[in-house]
């Protein structure tokens, strides 16, 4: 089934994303996002029609992840698109770009999205320090082991339960998903030292501020004061960490919107010149083949 493409990519909270996955597909939800905006919950076996299953790329202000206990899925992040073979699950953090292509008609497991603000009962986090699977330059899936499926599948089929409620107990649902991640942190293949430096906190948050404002800022010293850094240690925390400047990481994100848009939009190439950078076209144009090599127009005809 051929979707057309969006005039621009979608931001969507938790009380849209209900109407944007029913676009293309007949979903059931039990509880409406409204009821519990900061947790939602549903099994995939409530993908009436799985055929025409397709959610267009879009974004989110919540993080999310996809559970598939049998059968095959296809989902993007960023760029980047990932076969999901069960058993196995997709984590995607909030503002990342992605697009939910395909799911085989077997296919049984839970989507599940919340925002961070249900953990209140923890002291403040950011998911991507304590979870390298909610990290934005991660591989998302996870293939999981008999012994850790059944355990995630427990997990999520009480959630499952408490979600059903009409008040429902927002620690225990914040415990439940701690334990989760906790449990597919020992098996993940990323770790995360528990005394970080510095450097690497900066510039994981950094990275997220990327993501979350590339629309709004395009210079270093926007950026340092979200951070409350100065510019020069901002730079110095990337360079320590990563070996890259963080005007390196800038460009990198631009070039990542400007594929996307490129790829997944019916703007021309004046119009994102201007929507991501308010650049002419000109300059857009010699920007980004500076960096990829190619002009808008020669990367839009290749892909």
């Amino acid at each position: 089934m051929k979707i057309g493409k969006e005039k621009s990519i979608p931001i969507l909270s938790s009380y849209e994303i209900s109407n944007f996955h029913m676009q293309s597909i007949e979903w059931l939800p039990i509880i409406s996002n409204t009821k519990h905006p900061d947790f939602h919950i549903n099994r995939v076996d409530d993908i009436s029609d799985k055929k025409s299953f397709h959610v267009l790329p879009h974004r989110k202000t919540y993080h999310d992840f996809f559970f598939l206990k049998k059968g095959t899925s296809k989902r993007s992040k960023g760029l980047n698109s990932y076969v999901i073979n069960a058993p196995a699950i997709f984590f995607l953090p909030a503002y990342q770009i992605t697009e939910h292509e395909m799911i085989s008609e077997d296919a049984e497991g839970f989507y599940c999205h919340f925002h961070e603000k249900i953990f209140d009962l923890f002291p403040k986090i950011l998911l991507s320090e304590q979870y390298g699977f909610f990290q934005y330059q991660s591989n998302p899936v996870l293939q999981l082991q008999p012994n850790t499926k059944q355990v995630v599948e427990n997990i999520l089929e009480r959630l499952f339960l408490l979600y059903r409620k009409e008040e429902y107990n927002k620690n225990l649902v914040s415990l439940y998903l701690m334990a989760m991640f906790e449990e597919l942190k020992a098996v993940s293949v990323h770790t995360v030292a528990k005394n970080r430096k510095s450097n690497y906190e900066i510039t994981k948050r950094y990275k997220h501020a990327l993501t979350k404002h590339i629309y709004e800022f395009q210079n270093i010293s926007d950026y340092a004061n979200l951070l409350n850094v100065t510019p020069n240690y901002l730079n110095k925390c990337v360079k320590t960490a990563i070996d890259k400047t963080a005007q390196d990481l800038l460009k990198e994100m631009l070039i990542l919107e400007a594929k996307t848009l490129i790829q997944h939009s019916q703007l021309n190439i004046s119009e994102i010149a201007v929507k991501l950078c308010d650049q002419t076209p000109s300059n857009f144009a010699r920007f980004f083949k500076k960096q990829t090599g190619l002009s808008p127009k020669e990367y839009a005809e290749k892909n």
